[in-house]
């Protein structure tokens, strides 16, 4: 029987790594019967600049995050919407994972089962130029506004009801476990903090001129995770020596 009950969702984010990239907008909508009956949105504060690419895909600004919610405030109220739905995504894989890492590292649980649009595009529609959410709404005609969270999850909707009503079988729209390992990070350490204040201020120019890595040290060092000093300590020494 096709899933008429489920949680659709998108992230926008700084990257496509869960490991290194943080989320900076959740966009979800409760369905209930084939109808969309609520609606969670919020932007996070990823505590670190924006580079251009990602503020000329999603509109989202630096300005527009200064006041958001930390992933600590917001992610809980998120689980606590997404309740025990089986979730739904365009390639709900990479969602889940910027999800479960933000979830363990707020010290919660996310365990779950979804149905993926991305996968079933490619199985039924392996012809098309691409299966993008982008593309597939302008295939079968889905009012669409890209790359913001809720009306990427919106627009996931109705495609799901599309490619059910044209290729539903119960194999391949079954809801699978979603399995993606990850253990809580450590805080940077003192002596981390240390050394990065060090390295800042012995290569401050150098560091400001280097657009990449001028947005990843912008996130607060009392923010960082043991491993992202470790990853920014290895950038400078390799690029800029002791």
């Amino acid at each position: 029987m096709m899933i008429k009950d489920y949680l659709c969702l998108d992230l926008e984010t700084t990257g496509l790594n869960p490991k290194t990239e943080k989320i900076i907008e959740i966009g979800a909508v409760r369905v209930r019967d084939g109808r969309i009956t609520d609606s969670f949105e919020s932007l996070v504060a990823p505590g670190r600049l924006l580079e251009e690419r990602i503020t000329e895909l999603t509109g989202i600004t630096d300005d527009m995050l200064k006041n958001a919610p930390e992933k600590e405030d917001i992610i809980p109220k998120f689980l606590e919407f997404a309740g025990d739905d089986i979730i739904m995504g365009h390639s709900i894989l990479f969602d889940y994972s910027f999800l479960k890492r933000a979830a363990i590292n707020c010290k919660c649980q996310f365990e779950k089962r979804g149905i993926d649009t991305l996968k079933i595009a490619r199985k039924f529609l392996p012809d098309l130029e691409s299966r993008s959410l982008s593309y597939l709404c302008s295939y079968y005609k889905i009012e669409h506004r890209a790359h913001r969270a809720l009306e990427d999850a919106k627009a996931t909707v109705s495609l799901y009801q599309k490619l059910a009503e044209e290729f539903y079988t119960e194999e391949d729209f079954r809801p699978f476990p979603l399995i993606y390992k990850v253990k809580k990070e450590s805080p940077v350490t003192k002596a981390q903090k240390e050394r990065l204040y060090h390295l800042f201020k012995k290569h401050k120019l150098a560091i400001e001129a280097d657009q990449e890595l001028r947005v990843c040290l912008s996130i607060e060092l009392d923010k960082m995770t043991k491993n992202e000093a470790s990853r920014y300590t290895d950038r400078i020494l390799s690029k800029y020596g002791r």
